[in-house]
């Protein structure tokens, strides 16, 4: 019996060796460093030998020593790390690629705006390749070189690649910035030289404003215009006298501070005194020059085009015009301010329908001088004095003599000119007759 048993213990010994050989053979297979112990239970009890049968089973999952050993992938962590981090600094490196494009295209046309976008976005994409690599180096410079030494290689090349595409791609931006300040100060010039140019165009335009706006115009075309400015002043007196009377006015008194001594046939005749005064002031200072009215005869409305076009020649002639007719104390009186008046001196025109009413009056006063200044002959104007003799040739009575006849008895006296209340123009041979109202001399020489 005792030879017998005597050869099982050194058997089992050589199990137990076999089996911890191979435990240490697949700890190391799966990750295990060396300086871990995977059998320090075998110290503690030596007894606990497994079967050689347990100990060569092939499986991972095997059971030794009464521990279950599992396939740990310890190197596919860092790997995975490693890969993320590259392809993280890859997305970097195209998006500055991107950033970088964009910041080119923003020079094509050049673009201010476009380019300063896309200079910050090439600044925020170096910013985040900065981060990347300070991450990098803090994460890593720690490390071992066993632990890192299959991916520092590569990230080092891969880093040393970038920083001198980093170091090129800052060179051409500093190119770019050069460029720019180039292109600025071109800009600048060209801006100075728009501006020589704006004005020179606007004088051009005023040239053009004050030329010929008509060719070949026929004495025709003088005369309707002669005959829509003596209407317009007739209507324009009608709500000024109304204005007066509702403002407690002396309409006689009114009419003779105009024209002193005059005998009217009627009292309503007195409003030719009041349209005297209308025209007087229109035609002071007129000038025969041509001037250029399409944009005022294209205009519906007359105190539109004085909107579009606030800087005209019509706009000027009619706030001069407005100042010198309604003076401060009449416009005091029929509006109880200086409103319209302050709007007009501000280089503005009220929409109010008095001044509404006097414009379209302005509008064919001015039509009218521009078309005497150009048609060919030239147009003169002529005026007739007061107690002058009433010629047919070149005078008309405003009264008509079909309905409103000047009756005076034998005796009284001789019709004479006592108002003048439309100037006339001359065209060559062509007379448009002054609109003048007759009246009679009286014993005492008054009109």
């Amino acid at each position: 019996m005792d030879s017998a048993t005597k050869p099982a213990k050194p058997s089992s010994n050589i199990s137990g060796i076999v089996c911890r050989f191979a435990n240490v053979c697949r700890l190391r297979s799966v990750g295990v460093f060396s300086g871990e112990n995977p059998n320090h239970h075998d110290h503690n009890n030596k007894n606990s030998v497994p079967s050689t049968e347990d100990c060569s089973n092939a499986t991972e999952e095997s059971q030794c020593e009464g521990k279950k050993i599992l396939p740990q992938p310890v190197q596919e962590i860092p790997i995975k790390n490693h890969a993320t981090e590259i392809l993280k600094l890859f997305d970097t490196i195209s998006a500055l690629k991107l950033a970088y494009i964009q910041l080119q295209e923003a020079h094509i046309l050049y673009n201010p705006q476009k380019i300063q976008a896309a200079d910050d976005l090439v600044v925020s994409e170096l910013e985040a390749l900065c981060e990347i690599k300070r991450k990098y180096k803090q994460k890593h410079i720690s490390k071992s070189k066993s632990d890192s030494s299959l991916s520092i290689p590569f990230l080092l090349a891969e880093i040393q690649d970038h920083e001198s595409l980093l170091e090129k791609l800052q060179s051409q931006i500093k190119a770019k910035d050069s460029e720019i300040l180039q292109l600025w100060d071109e800009l600048q010039v060209l801006n100075g030289e728009n501006s020589e140019l704006d004005e020179k165009f606007k004088q051009k335009a005023l040239e053009k404003e004050n030329a010929l706006p008509y060719k070949d115009l026929h004495p025709n075309v003088l005369y309707e215009a002669f005959d829509a400015a003596f209407k317009s002043i007739h209507h324009f007196a009608k709500p000024l006298i109304s204005l007066m009377k509702a403002s407690g006015w002396d309409l006689d008194l009114a009419a003779n501070s105009i024209e002193d001594s005059i005998i009217y046939s009627k009292r309503s005749h007195k409003k030719y005194a009041f349209e005297a005064y209308l025209s007087r002031r229109m035609f002071h200072g007129f000038t025969l020059l041509s001037q250029n009215v399409d944009e005022i005869a294209r205009a519906e409305d007359p105190f539109d085009a004085l909107i579009k076009y606030p800087n005209s020649n019509f706009s000027k002639f009619c706030r001069s015009k407005y100042l010198l007719i309604v003076h401060s104390t009449m416009e005091a009186s029929f509006f109880g301010n200086l409103d319209q008046r302050t709007f007009v001196l501000s280089g503005k025109h009220p929409r109010t329908p008095f001044y509404q009413a006097f414009v379209k009056m302005a509008k064919w006063i001015w039509f009218l001088q521009a078309i005497a200044g150009s048609v060919k002959p030239k147009a003169e104007i002529f005026a007739v004095g007061r107690r002058s003799e009433f010629k047919e040739a070149y005078m008309e009575s405003v009264v008509d003599d079909g309905h409103d006849t000047v009756l005076f008895d034998d005796g009284q006296g001789e019709l004479k000119v006592g108002i003048m209340v439309m100037p006339g123009f001359r065209i060559g041979e062509t007379v448009l007759r002054s609109r003048v109202y007759l009246s009679r001399i009286n014993s005492s020489g008054a009109c």
